[in-house]
C-alpha cells in the first residue's frame, strides 16, 4: 500500500517545490510580474445600484494623465468620458489654506452670509 502511494508523494512533494521556487525568482528578477503599462488609480467610486458603479479612474502620470469614467456592471465595463487631467489636483486636506477642504470652504460661505454687507449679486440674503 505504501509502496504505491510513495510515487505520488514524491510528485507532490515536487511539484510543491518547484511552485515555491518559481515564486521566489518571479520576486528576486526585475521586470517579471509587473505590467509595463501606464500607471492606474481608482479616484472615486460610487455606487449606483446593487451591482452597478461609476467609477474614475486616472490612467498614466505627469502631463499625459488622463481621467476616464467608467461604468461597471457585473458583465461589462463601459467607457463613459474621458477627459485630461487638470495641471493641479487638490486633494482635501493637503493644503494649509482655509478654503482648501470642504469644512473651510463652509466655513467661508457662512461667514459670508452671517455678514450680509459683504454679499453682493441676485441671490444675496436680504
Amino acid at each position: 500500500m505504501l509502496q504505491s502511494a510513495l510515487p505520488a508523494l514524491g510528485l507532490l512533494l515536487l511539484m510543491v517545490l518547484l511552485a515555491f521556487a518559481l515564486q521566489r525568482w518571479k520576486k528576486h528578477l526585475p521586470g517579471i510580474g509587473h505590467q509595463g503599462g501606464p500607471a492606474m488609480r481608482v479616484m472615486n467610486s460610487v455606487a449606483l445600484g446593487p451591482q452597478q458603479r461609476l467609477v474614475t479612474v486616472q490612467l498614466g502620470e505627469g502631463a499625459d494623465a488622463t481621467c476616464l469614467v467608467l461604468g461597471v456592471a457585473p458583465g461589462s465595463i463601459t467607457h463613459l468620458h474621458s477627459l485630461p487631467m487638470p495641471a493641479e489636483v487638490s486633494v482635501p486636506g493637503t493644503s494649509g489654506a482655509p478654503g482648501a477642504t470642504p469644512a473651510g470652504a463652509f466655513a467661508s460661505r457662512l461667514a459670508q452670509l452671517m455678514n450680509p454687507s459683504s454679499v453682493k449679486g441676485p441671490h444675496a440674503p436680504r
